[in-house]
């Protein structure tokens, strides 16, 4: 059997910044989706702490800035030293005009926030102020660069090097890039001195795509990884929805035999889901997003499970996991 607890510190590349094993994904509180009081959201991050999920990840763009807000109100009540929080850059939020629309972003009752991609010094400068005076610190742990897909070279001449200043002055702990993708991050990792990454919905047992490139390149260069999408937006977790579409009958088909080997071992497929990623030794923590207390508590729950090694020989025997995937231990 293999286990975990969620509260298990791992350090990220050579930075001195530690996260837990299982992360608290804080897009959710912001009301993704559909709308979500902010005294639940408050609920949910509190008990994300209690828990264990000592890690915390939000950025400007989950809600326009009302992520950040709500944890604000939670952690001016909680000792600095006892949780690592990371948010983002690359999107500025501005004053909505009268006549502009209301961006499609997939948080209904936002405030009146326009977002603005800006992958400059100077706007990843002013984007990290706005978080710092969001969440009410003096100081974050990691800040990672936000879905810069469209803006490689900007990174590369301008946005890196202001984190980099910034890591330097002590402002911020650890940098690292957030994306859908793996293959930029992969080229982010290689040229670029990276303490982590965040891979969404790549590493995961649908989606396997990061074993390719990224996760060999942090192996080498020593930067560590944390896997957010892990339930591919829903469809592991019981939902029908394969990244933010509805699926495709070949993905449920393999989704009801991945279900059907789990449950021969008597483990939820959300179990398997949070575990296989930690078959990679870069792998530092995985981001599971929460919407509500019971969903924190379940997340939790499904990360302590005992999960057998003959799980995953089965998943390897079946053709579920690709011949030669690193397989927890």
């Amino acid at each position: 059997m293999t286990s975990l607890k969620v509260d298990e510190a791992r350090r990220l590349g050579r930075s001195d910044v530690s996260v837990s094993a299982l992360a608290f994904g804080a897009a959710p509180i912001a009301g993704l989706y559909t709308p979500l009081p902010a005294a639940v959201g408050e609920r949910t991050a509190r008990m994300a702490l209690a828990r264990g999920m000592t890690y915390v990840d939000t950025a400007p763009h989950y809600g326009a800035g009302t992520s950040e807000t709500r944890l604000g109100a939670v952690l001016a009540g909680v000792p600095r030293d006892s949780f690592t929080i990371s948010t983002k850059v690359g999107r500025l939020l501005r004053p909505r005009q009268p006549y502009e629309s209301p961006d499609d972003a997939g948080f209904p009752g936002e405030p009146p926030l326009k977002r603005e991609w800006d992958f400059g010094a100077d706007g990843i400068r002013r984007s990290l102020e706005g978080s710092l005076e969001r969440l009410g610190l003096d100081r974050v742990d990691i800040v990672y660069l936000h879905d810069p897909d469209d803006h490689e070279e900007q990174v590369y001449a301008e946005a890196y090097p202001a984190l980099a200043d910034l890591r330097d002055q002590g402002v911020i702990g650890a940098i690292g890039a957030g994306m859908n993708q793996s293959a930029m991050l992969a080229r982010f990792v290689r040229r670029l001195d990276l303490d982590a990454v965040l891979c969404a919905g790549r590493y995961t047992l649908l989606d396997h795509s990061a074993l390719a490139g990224l996760l060999p390149a942090c192996a080498e260069r020593g930067t560590s990884v944390v896997i957010g999408g892990v339930y591919n937006s829903g469809l592991l977790a019981g939902g029908t929805t394969f990244d933010y579409a509805p699926a495709p009958a070949e993905v449920r088909d393999r989704v009801t035999r991945l279900r059907r080997v789990c449950r021969a071992h008597g483990v939820p497929l959300r179990a398997a889901a949070l575990r296989f990623p930690f078959g990679h030794p870069a792998v530092a923590s995985v981001l599971p997003g929460c919407r509500t207390p019971d969903e924190v508590e379940d997340n939790a729950a499904m990360f302590e499970r005992d999960v057998p090694a003959a799980l995953w020989s089965d998943l390897l025997d079946a053709g579920l996991l690709p011949a030669g995937t690193p397989v927890p231990e």
